[in-house]
This record gives C-alpha cells, sequence and structure tokens, in this order.
C-alpha cells in the first residue's frame, strides 16, 4: 500500500536510527572515561554499591596515612628515649667508678658529681624538648591522667586505655590468691644458741634468690646477735632475720615464686630447741601446721618458696609476679604494683579511676572506638623513674643530684644503684612497648590496611570500570547498526515518490 501523508517506514527506520544512535553515543561515553557506569541510569545498584565502595577506599587511605604518621610520632620519642638510655648507661658507670671510695680524691669525687649533674639536667632537658609538631611527648603529656588512688595501690602505670568522649573508667583488682614470702621459723628454747659444749660452733648456710652465705655461732650466741648477723647479709642472699623470744623467723625480702629461703645446717653442734618449722602459708605472722624438722636431719637443707599473688582486673585474669598485676587487652593497658597488706588480703581493692589522657591514633578505616588505638607515654623526667624504696623513704633518679641524700660524694650509693637500676628499667620497658607497638600494631595494621584497599579497589573497579575488549565489539556492533539504519531511512524516505507513478 502507497501512502504518501504518513510514512510508516520512515518513522520506523528514525526509531531505530535513534536507539543506535544512543547505544553508539553510551559506548563513546564508556570507553572515553573508562566507566561502565557514569551516571544513576546506567546501573542504579551498581552506582550505590561503587559509590559505598569509594567512600571506604577514601577511609582505608587515609588510615594508612594515619598510621605511617604514628609511626613517625613513635619514631621521634624512641628517638629521645635512646639518647635517655645512653645518658643511663653512662651515669651508671659513674656511679661505680666514685663507689671505688679509696681509690679516689675528694677533687675526683666532685667532678663525678658534676658530671652526675649534668647528666640528671640532659635527661630532663631532652624528656622537654622531644616533641612532634609541638607536641611534647616524653614530659608525661601523653601519660594518662587519673584520681581516687587506693592506698593499697604501691604504684601503676597505664599503657593504654581506650575511653569514648567524655568516658571515664574504674580500674578494680579483685585479689583471689595472696602473694606470699618464703620464709621458716628457727626454734631454740631460748634467747640464745645453747650447744652441746663450749667448743661446738652452729654452722648454717642461709640462701635466697640473690645468693647464700654460710655463718657460725659458738654457744651462749644471743639471737638477736645471730638476726643481726644475718641481716648483715641480706642484700647479697635476699633474706631477713627477725629475733623474737626464743625464736628467729627467715623470710624473703620479696613476694613471689621465684623468692625462696633456704637453711642449711652444716654442723648443729648439738643445738637445743624445736628446730625449724614452717610459717603459715597465710600468714607469716604465726607458725604453721605439723612438727618441727630438727636441726640435725637438716645436713640436706630445707627451702621454703614465695607465692606470687593472684588477682582479676575489670574481670580479666591478670598475669602477674610477686605482688604486680597486669592486663594487656584492645580496651585497658595496665600495669599495677599492689602493697603488701593488698597483695596479702583476699578481696576487692577499688584501684583508681582513669579520667583521659593519652595518645589516641585512628588506625582503622571507620571512627569508632574499634578503630582507635590508644598509647600511654609516661613522663621520664629524672624525678618520675627510677622510683625506688629503702627504709621507709621513697626515692628517685633525681635524688642522686648534688645535696640529694643519694649524691655521689657522701649519699647512699647502694640505694642509687638501685635508682639507676630501676631508671635502666623503666626506659627499657617504655623502648620496648613503644616497639612492640610500632612493630606489631602499627606495623600489622599497615600491611592489613593494605590489603583491605587492594581488594576494595578490585571490587569497586570491577563494578564500575569498563570492560574494554567487550565494550569495544558493543561499539563496532553498535556503528555498523547505525550506518545500516541510515541507510534503511534514505530508502523509506524515497518510497513515497513511488505514488508519482500512479498519477501519470
Amino acid at each position: 500500500m502507497s501512502r504518501i501523508n504518513t510514512n510508516v517506514q520512515s518513522i520506523l527506520a528514525q526509531r531505530v536510527l535513534n536507539q543506535n544512535n544512543q547505544g553508539l553515543a553510551g559506548s563513546l561515553e564508556r570507553l572515553s572515561t573508562g566507566l561502565r557506569i557514569n551516571r544513576g541510569k546506567d546501573d542504579p545498584a551498581g552506582l550505590i554499591a561503587s559509590q559505598n565502595l569509594r567512600a571506604e577506599q577514601s577511609a582505608l587511605s587515609a588510615a594508612i596515612k594515619n598510621a605511617e604518621r604514628a609511626d613517625q610520632v613513635v619514631n621521634i620519642a624512641e628517638g629521645g628515649l635512646n639518647e635517655v638510655s645512653s645518658l643511663l648507661t653512662e651515669l651508671q658507670g659513674l656511679l661505680t667508678t666514685t663507689a671505688n671510695d679509696a681509690g679516689l680524691s675528694t677533687e675526683e669525687k666532685e667532678a663525678n658529681q658534676l658530671q652526675i649533674d649534668s647528666i640528671l639536667q640532659t635527661i630532663d632537658r631532652v624528656a622537654a624538648s622531644t616533641s612532634f609538631q609541638g607536641k611534647k611527648l616524653l614530659n608525661g603529656n601523653l601519660n594518662y591522667n587519673t584520681e581516687n588512688i587506693d592506698s593499697e595501690i604501691a604504684g601503676f602505670r597505664v599503657n593504654g586505655a581506650k575511653l569514648g568522649f567524655g568516658e571515664t573508667r574504674d580500674v578494680d583488682v579483685l585479689v583471689t590468691q595472696s602473694a606470699q614470702v618464703g620464709g621458716m621459723l628457727m626454734q631454740f628454747g631460748g634467747t640464745s644458741i645453747n650447744l652441746a659444749s663450749p667448743e661446738d660452733t652452729f654452722v648454717i648456710e642461709i640462701a635466697g634468690n640473690k645468693g647464700a652465705r654460710e655463718l657460725s655461732f659458738s654457744s651462749g650466741t644471743t639471737l638477736a646477735t645471730v638476726a643481726a648477723t644475718i641481716n648483715s647479709f641480706t642484700e647479697v642472699t635476699g633474706v631477713t632475720a627477725v629475733a623474737s623470744g626464743d625464736d628467729i623467723k627467715l623470710v624473703s625480702t620479696e613476694f613471689g615464686r621465684d623468692q625462696f629461703v633456704s637453711l642449711k645446717v652444716v654442723n648443729d653442734g648439738g643445738a637445743a630447741g624445736d628446730g625449724v618449722r614452717d610459717l603459715d602459708p597465710f600468714n607469716t605472722n604465726i607458725v604453721g601446721g605439723g612438727a618441727a624438722a630438727t636441726f640435725a636431719s637438716l645436713n640436706n637443707g630445707k627451702t621454703d618458696f614465695g607465692q606470687d599473688v593472684r588477682a582479676t582486673i575489670n574481670g580479666i585474669t591478670a598475669t602477674t609476679k610477686g605482688t604486680s598485676v597486669a592486663i594487656n587487652t584492645d580496651f585497658l593497658d595496665v600495669s599495677i604494683n599492689l602493697s603488701d597488706s593488698g597483695a596479702t588480703t583476699l578481696g576487692t581493692i577499688n584501684a583508681f579511676k582513669i579520667t583521659g589522657g593519652g595518645g589516641d591514633f585512628q588506625l582503622g578505616g571507620r571512627v569508632d572506638i574499634a578503630g582507635k588505638v590508644s598509647l600511654g607515654i609516661s613522663n621520664v623526667a629524672v624525678r618520675e623513674i627510677g622510683k625506688v624504696s629503702n627504709a621507709g623513704s621513697n626515692y628517685s633518679l633525681a635524688d642522686i643530684g648534688s645535696g640529694n641524700l643519694l649524691n655521689v660524694e657522701d649519699g647512699n650509693l647502694s640505694v642509687a644503684q638501685e635508682a639507676i637500676e630501676q631508671a635502666i628499667r623503666d626506659v627499657n620497658s617504655l623502648r620496648g612497648r613503644l616497639g612492640a607497638f610500632q612493630q606489631n600494631t602499627v606495623g600489622a595494621t599497615i600491611r592489613s590496611l593494605g590489603v583491605s584497599f587492594e581488594n576494595t579497589t578490585a571490587a569497586e573497579s570491577a563494578i564500575r570500570d569498563t570492560d574494554f575488549a567487550a565494550e569495544t565489539a558493543s561499539l563496532t556492533r553498535n556503528q555498523i547498526l547505525s550506518q545500516s539504519a541510515t541507510q534503511i531511512l534514505t530508502i523509506a524516505n524515497s518510497q513515497p515518490q513511488n505514488a508519482l507513478a500512479l498519477l501519470g
């Protein structure tokens, strides 16, 4: 049928040509942008998924940079601590040199004290000046703020605590097993040693975790003298003695399963008395049950070991040593030294409250408490490290300075040695903790985030990027169809002219 007013074939050809041109334009757009999805209509669900993945990519990329920044911060802190460690090593050498009293003149001691003062000042200066973008790292600025410290807490350190916005955290210690010292009781039946004959001697070997000494006593020696003699070697043996009535109590100087008291009777000399008895395992102030071992039967020795405290911190089983308890979890990392009474009394101790502070690093892609890592860096100024107790007095590394009780000119060098050793342990412990943070926390996080970023990028690419092989084939097809539709439209437009033949 021939029509002039309406060319249906032309309309059909135009529609197909438009479709083919749209397909061709889409292929050209995808090939030119490299993206399969350029707008929502291309793939609504795919667009949503790819946009979510792009947001995750951005977060992961920022988290990787945050981890690298955290590593840089710790590197700077480690540099300062390395210098402090070197200064403490030099300080140890000066103390040992100055202890050679008979071989040094007064002037040499004064010169050594001047060097020590200079070292202490330098340590304080390093602690005050080590910083990252103006933020001090070793002066306690990144330490945690605490309050309500219980009297049973002899010392503590908060290494890490994750706190939400405005949040505080109570730290509670539940002592489930008391700490114990090693100990035993010698019973002589009188206030002095009574031997079989005046020519006999009472020879014993006292040993503890620090060492051993053999001691000899004659008949008639008072128990007070025996105890004083044993105590004169306490720094060598780690054992103290207390005389009371007709008894001498021997106990280790510290609590814990690595502490012990060993007594060997080399020669009993026919000593009178009941012999040696155990102390009560829960109260060393009273005698335990069981019969006494005679002095003559202890030629092979008798040993009693101490016991570590056992406890939980905020419901988590703590690692313990002596009177010290500690936990290390993702949300709380604390070390606590209990007082002697606190470690030997079963029950709950409301240790302290953490109110803030510390250093927070955002190492996760999502900003929440799970993606945050908290790190506490304590103050390494000389007044804050090397803290020790002796004879009821507390000291720190600062007390080694001129005019203080532990100075090397006329101070107590034994306690000064303890302070320096403790300061070295404090700094080494902090360096080790920061090293573990870099190696395990930061290093592992960077590697893990790198893998996550790679996989997220691959997933986003699979959804959104153009498959050039398939799209090139589609382009060729659309080009051919477009050209074919153009030719057909030309033919369809010429068909109405055939109607002129009917008018001829």
